[in-house]
């Protein structure tokens, strides 16, 4: 159980000490992933971003998903759950979501690319993993960026599907601190469990920014003294 996300986060950050010192770059998954990933990226001192990927959802039950998209347009769809959906309302869904990706790239991201992936060790990180598409579909964004090494991780996932992110997306490693035999739903190993909303993720990310940006100055002041 954990007490909330940044809480998990910290947990989960004490799996990657093997990771320190290798330009790692985590990547968070918007939004409730963003608490967790950056308590990873603090104790790595790595690079730390944001990649944009939507939940594909029914359009009478929007808890739950078909499949997600990716900001690449990356796409993910679970072919059994989509039989009973016309194709026009499949792609009318999948618009909407990509309205609401560039939203998110637009705040959240401040509208700023995404970082180089290309021979990186990336480190992509949500809040937990349900269904796993929004996971699967960011896997294949990063996947079509030749990184070096991909590692998934969570908090919180089902055995199984932990399994089945290992095997069959060709994953160099999955990280799930705890894999409930009865799982329901990711809120169940959270104590205080909410949306996380984008004044959140805006905040994190400014905080983010001023501490990476304390931690250059001495750099920069050095070059600029001829200390080194």
């Amino acid at each position: 159980m954990f007490i909330d996300r940044s809480d998990a986060g910290k947990q989960l950050a004490a799996r990657f000490m093997d990771y320190q010192g290798v330009n790692a770059l985590v990547l968070a998954i918007p939004r409730g992933g963003v608490p967790v990933a950056v308590e990873v990226a603090k104790r790595l001192k790595a690079e730390f971003s944001l990649v944009i990927t939507r939940k594909l959802p029914y359009p009478n039950n929007p808890e739950a998903g078909f499949g997600a998209i990716a900001e690449d347009s990356s796409i993910f769809i679970l072919q059994s759950a989509v039989k009973a959906l016309p194709l026009q309302l499949i792609e009318t869904i999948i618009a909407s979501q990509r309205k609401e990706i560039k939203r998110r790239i637009n705040v959240l991201r401040q509208g700023t690319p995404l970082p180089k992936i290309e021979d990186r060790v990336v480190i992509l990180i949500d809040d937990g993993i349900a269904m796993g598409s929004t996971m699967r579909a960011s896997i294949k964004l990063v996947q079509r960026r030749n990184p070096e090494k991909l590692i998934v991780s969570a908090p919180v996932s089902s055995p199984e599907l932990a399994r089945a992110l290992e095997q069959r997306e060709a994953v160099d490693k999955v990280i799930v601190l705890e894999q409930p035999r009865f799982f329901r739903a990711v809120a169940q190993v959270y104590q205080n469990w909410y949306d996380v909303p984008d004044h959140e993720v805006l905040e994190i990310m400014k905080n983010w920014d001023h501490h990476h940006a304390d931690r250059e100055e001495p750099v920069k002041k050095k070059e600029q003294d001829g200390s080194f």
